[in-house]
């Protein structure tokens, strides 16, 4: 049963997606290559929503490909999990030029269809992956720095879900110190989907391990009285 839910889900999606891959409702259908539209599990109960598609995503037409991408896909096998888990997409579908910030009028063309993609898939724990992801999604002005690993409580394609801010991978390549905030807040996923985190790997074991060296045995000394 949960094979043809799950055929059915993935049908639903990939019809959406080819309605979107003619979007023309903002000026950015002139400059791109391709919609990136999204990847991943149809029902799955993970997604995550970043800013919008860079230059290898405009090219592949997939998103987090670069190497933000490959840290997403390090923090997630952190936790045990991988991309096949989960749903990953942008709150913008097509590559600003130049990668710049999206606009209010692109976020405004754009925004619906992430909507309908939250709808079709039910997600249960959407992870905000940066300021632009959050704020549109939270309903709330507050920024990333503010509100990053702090669940909330919100209601997105008709169903309540939690929504869990994090940082943008990409801010781990430019300010390095961020990657232990990254990790950090990405354990708590597992927690927050309701599953028992995955344990961590066990240590390799030592290429050579020396023999103990025997216990020495020391004089007694006798007390003087």
């Amino acid at each position: 049963m949960a094979a043809v839910v799950a055929a059915a889900a993935d049908l639903s999606l990939i019809a959406y997606g080819d309605v979107v891959a003619g979007c023309e409702q903002c000026a950015l259908s002139q400059t791109r290559t391709q919609v990136v539209f999204g990847s991943g599990s149809p029902t799955a109960e993970l997604m995550f929503v970043g800013e919008a598609p860079g230059f290898h995503e405009d090219k592949q037409g997939v998103p987090f490909v670069g190497a933000a991408g490959k840290l997403l896909g390090k923090l997630l096998e952190g936790i045990g999990m991988t991309r096949d888990d989960v749903y990953v997409s942008n709150v913008l579908k097509c590559r600003p030029p130049g990668n710049r910030d999206p606009l209010p009028e692109e976020i405004q063309a754009c925004e619906g269809h992430l909507f309908r993609q939250i709808e079709l898939i039910q997600p249960k724990l959407v992870a905000t992956l940066g300021n632009f992801a959050t704020k549109l999604l939270s309903g709330k002005p507050a920024g990333i720095t503010q509100v990053h690993g702090r669940e909330q409580q919100v209601v997105l394609g008709g169903n309540p879900v939690t929504l869990y801010p994090i940082f943008h991978p990409a801010a781990a390549l430019y300010t390095p110190r961020m990657l232990q905030v990254l990790e950090e807040d990405f354990r708590r996923i597992p927690e927050l989907l309701g599953r028992e985190a995955a344990p961590p790997p066990p240590p390799a074991a030592p290429l050579y391990a020396p023999e103990p060296a025997a216990p020495v045995e020391h004089p007694v000394q006798l007390g003087l009285f």
